[in-house]
């Protein structure tokens, strides 16, 4: 490597899943509101407050809707029109959106309203000093989402097909960096159903240590 590209300060910028279709929701749920706000508005709000140099937001089912029903701030909103093909083509759109100069991506899932600007700048940080391959979010023993992806990771990206994610690529990997997910830095459950987001509402005045459940095991 020379010492221009080891001088060279590593940028990441956000990619928020926000398209998917919500069946076991039986509506759309990132507009559900929580405080006051729709759940992806939460996200949004975490990712505008952090270090990412940049972030957009992919779009898919009700496009339009949501698009309306959030403020988007710094982030831009872009769609996935394939969206229905699952998950692999929103993460591809929202890599293809990133600015050129940004040398990984932090992905962040639009469901999950508790993750925390200061849990987006812990990761985005350890990324960037580590130059890891990926850094990776544990929440309760599990990986989950966000995730920084480095560059050298989104061909293996590119190649993904249907509703899936980054676990099987990173899983067998030895140089995939682990974040421990302290109830200081927020919470990782998302919301896939009307119960998990009345459960979350009810829990709103008690400790998150509280509020924690088994986290469904999401795709990276």
């Amino acid at each position: 490597m020379s010492r221009r590209a080891e001088e060279d300060p590593l940028q990441i910028g956000g990619v928020i899943l926000a398209a998917g279709e919500a069946r076991r929701f039986g509506a759309q749920k990132l507009l559900a509101p929580l405080d006051g706000r729709p759940l992806l508005q939460h996200v949004i709000d975490a990712a505008n407050a952090s270090s990412l140099e940049e972030i957009v937001v992919v779009l898919g089912a009700d496009a339009e809707a949501v698009a309306a029903g959030v403020q988007p701030g710094r982030a831009r909103l872009v769609r996935n029109d394939h969206y229905a093909s699952g998950m692999a083509s929103s993460l591809q759109a929202g890599l293809r959106a990133l600015d050129s100069r940004n040398h990984a991506a932090l992905v962040l899932l639009g469901d999950m309203p508790r993750v925390t600007a200061n849990l987006i700048g812990d990761l985005v940080a350890r990324g960037k000093d580590s130059r890891a391959t990926a850094v990776i979010s544990v929440w309760r023993g599990r990986r989950s989402p966000p995730v920084v992806l480095h560059k050298s990771l989104w061909p293996a990206a590119f190649a993904l097909r249907g509703d899936t994610g980054m676990r099987e690529v990173l899983g067998p990997r030895a140089d995939v960096l682990e974040l421990t997910v302290t109830d200081d830095l927020g919470s990782l459950e998302d919301i896939d159903t009307p119960e998990d987001h009345s459960r979350l509402r009810v829990g709103n005045d008690a400790p998150i240590a509280s509020r924690h459940s088994d986290p469904r095991p999401s795709a990276q």
